[in-house]
């Protein structure tokens, strides 16, 4: 099935983006198909091939955000959102660098991010033909599996190739457009990344959660990592920071890794999303939300223990509801349903297309009904719904891959085959804490669900808790494993199927116990859903091919994209918001109570600020999750911006782009300036950056 993870035009401008070619500043462009001419007529900016190469090889991709190499010693900039998760892995039950920040002394005193990656989109390669002949005549099951197949074989291939030519690169098989483009996308990859600098989490995420998708903000989400190869800095290209920033109405890019939009969906398929998938998703995430909230009220430990995985469902629970409001949004579907059906029609009007292809969006919606009968089970089991715990992912991390590791690559589950094991493996070694306390809570809470959404008298429900309750089933579990500690992880990771078969670890017990059965949903799934639909998308997208070519963007992949905007404000209720926020206000705004409390270090420095800085900034550009930390960048290759998020109406844009008020914001180079060099005073950084006086 589409991914379908993260984030309004006027009702006669929805056309426009479901079938026709972009306007207005939307558009997620790959990098081999950016349409320069376009950027020149509306802006009169000439970007050439080596302005795309540069920009390229200085951005980066991070576990889940976008960053960018900022100097010659492998300096990453991203957002403070980003290292979050590197932040806590740091922290202890005492004291919480979310809270307090971090600054290096010096690079011998960085800290390592465990589970951290960087990486660097260095080559592509089209390799459509080759997907497309590995399949062709196949029925939809046998063609889905071939293609999984050839996808790896390709994978395995390409990164053989790299390692004889002395320059061994990661290769991912990339779909596009629905699965009319199939590329290879080549990159090296950094897996020692360390954290540089981080200022408080009072300063990077000021106005907490009210603030969250909103503009005017004042937050300085930023933070620097550093990418190391051979323990040493690493020798990166990169782009210089722009200190001063953009003016208003200037032309800005975007070059980072939007994580998936669903633009190109059918109609059914947004139907299935606002009916099945994401009501019950929201119930779950606010419940689980106010267990949190709840959990954290319990003491100053508990409040640092849950603070990461709070921001984290907090932000996402923001997100669904916008996105669920866009697809409740009658005019809106009805458009989407126009655009549908008009680009049917110019399939029936094209005889021979039409008898080739058939009616892929029909197969699409009897999918979607065989799909919703045993969509619960496949949830809660495969998709790991009912089992909310770290401890219980590690399990069936360990449980899968002793069984798939054995396997030709080409015949494992993709996320084993051998490009992805060394991942896994820094995953399963990190020294990442794990609370026993937020454990239990999330685990029990998952398995509350479970019985409420399958039923008491379902199998699996049966067989858990007959005998025990939730809260006692999570205690036995969370109480008797020893997957907390890394060195266990290792030893059942190096055992293989041997030691996973001998272990007597409780989630381990579990994860075994549980396999087949969800093993079995997911090849359902597999060939009952996704063949069906990943085949019907690919002839919906010959059918765009065959209209508009690739005039137009594909959807979000977390892959390498580059849009163009400029610096621009909006109209809201009538009343304008300019593009820019200052300091002064910020302190204007403070209450001396969080999430509205400036840090001490701040109010420190205040006498010595320049309270007419700009700090925060608004664009037009078409961004969604994965954006955060992606450079915007000006015309002559300088960053001038660093983006973290959008207004509350960008959200939408997971669906369609609202040219009037979809609009990015970033965080202005002139105050981590200010930051860097009045209040953190950071020597190191500043001459680094080119700061010194």
């Amino acid at each position: 099935m589409p991914s379908r993870r993260y984030p309004l035009l006027p009702l006669a401008s929805v056309l426009v983006v479901a079938t026709g070619a972009a306007h207005a500043d939307e558009g997620m462009w790959t990098f081999d198909n950016f349409p320069s001419e376009l950027a020149r007529q509306r802006y009169g900016v000439a970007i050439d091939s080596d302005w795309l190469e540069k920009v390229r090889l200085g951005t980066v991709r991070l576990s889940g955000c976008t960053a960018s190499f900022v100097s010659p010693n492998g300096l990453i900039l991203t957002n403070h959102h980003c290292v979050a998760s590197c932040l806590a892995q740091n922290s202890t039950r005492e004291s919480s660098l979310i809270d307090t920040g971090f600054i290096s002394a010096g690079r011998e005193q960085e800290l390592d991010c465990p589970t951290q990656i960087a990486d660097v989109l260095e080559k592509l390669e089209n390799v459509t033909t080759k997907v497309q002949e590995a399949t062709r005549g196949l029925a939809e099951r046998d063609a889905n599996e071939r293609r999984r197949q050839t996808l790896t074989e390709l994978e395995i291939a390409c990164e053989s190739t790299s390692r004889t030519s002395g320059n061994p690169l990661k290769c991912e098989a990339v779909t596009l457009y629905g699965g009319g483009q199939y590329w290879l996308y080549q990159y090296r990859r950094y897996d020692d990344v360390r954290l540089v600098f981080a200022p408080e989490n009072g300063i990077a995420a000021f106005g907490g959660d009210p603030d969250n998708f909103q503009f005017p903000r004042w937050c300085l989400d930023f933070s620097l990592l550093r990418a190391y190869e051979n323990g040493r800095p690493a020798a990166t290209p990169h782009l210089s920071i722009d200190f001063d920033g953009p003016a208003p109405g200037d032309p800005v890019f975007v070059s980072g890794h939007p994580g998936s939009t669903d633009r190109q969906l059918t109609v059914a398929e947004l139907k299935s999303l606002r009916d099945r998938e994401l009501p019950p998703t929201l119930l779950r995430a606010s419940e689980l939300r106010g267990r949190y909230i709840q959990f954290a009220k319990t003491g100053e430990q508990a409040d640092r223990i849950v603070q990461d995985a709070l921001f984290g469902l907090e932000n996402s629970l923001k997100v669904q509801r916008k996105q669920l409001d866009a697809l409740l949004d009658d005019g809106l579907m009805a458009a989407k349903q126009q655009a549908e059906s008009e680009l049917r029609a110019s399939v029936a009007r094209n005889r021979a297309l039409a008898a080739e292809i058939g009616d892929p969006w029909q197969r699409i919606e009897q999918a979607l009904a065989v799909e919703a009968a045993r969509r619960l089970p496949y949830e809660y089991l495969e998709g790991g719904v009912g089992f909310n715990s770290r401890l219980a992912r590690y399990a069936r991390t360990l449980v899968r891959a002793a069984a798939e590791r054995p396997k030709p690559n080409a015949e494992r589950l993709r996320e084993y085959t051998d490009g992805f094991l060394p991942r896994i493996e820094q995953q399963l070694g990190a020294p990442v804490p794990i609370y026993p306390e937020l454990e239990r809570l999330t685990l029990s809470f998952s398995l509350e669900r479970m019985r409420e959404w399958l039923g008491p008298d379902a199998p699996i429900v049966q067989r858990m808790l007959t005998a025990e309750t939730p809260d006692e089933v999570a205690a036995r579990l969370v109480g008797g494993s020893r997957l907390a500690d890394p060195a266990f992880r290792m030893q059942l990771w190096n055992g293989g199927q041997a030691a996973i078969d001998a272990s007597t670890d409780p989630f381990i017990v579990l994860a075994r116990s549980l396999d087949a059965e969800a093993r079995e949903l997911r090849k359902w799934h597999e060939d009952e859903v996704e063949a069906v639909v990943e085949a019907a998308h690919e002839q919906i997208a010959r059918a765009r091919f065959e209209t508009l070519g690739t005039s137009v963007y594909p959807d979000a992949t977390f892959t390498l994209r580059l849009n163009f905007g400029s610096v621009q404000g909006w109209n809201e209720n009538g009343a304008p918001v300019a593009p820019f926020t200052r300091l002064g206000r910020m302190f204007e705004r403070a209450t001396g109570q969080p999430p509205f409390r400036v840090p001490a270090s701040w109010e420190q420095a205040k006498a010595s600020l320049d309270l007419s800085t700009p700090f925060n900034l608004s664009t037009n550009s078409d961004i969604v999750g994965g954006n955060s930390g992606s450079p915007l960048i000006a015309a002559d290759g300088r960053i001038v911006g660093l983006l973290f998020d959008g207004n509350i109406h960008s959200i939408s844009g997971a669906y369609w782009f609202d040219v009037e008020k979809n609009r990015a914001v970033a965080v202005h180079p002139a105050i981590i300036r200010e930051a860097l060099t009045k209040v953190y005073k950071t020597a190191p950084l500043i001459e680094e950056l080119g700061l010194a006086d």
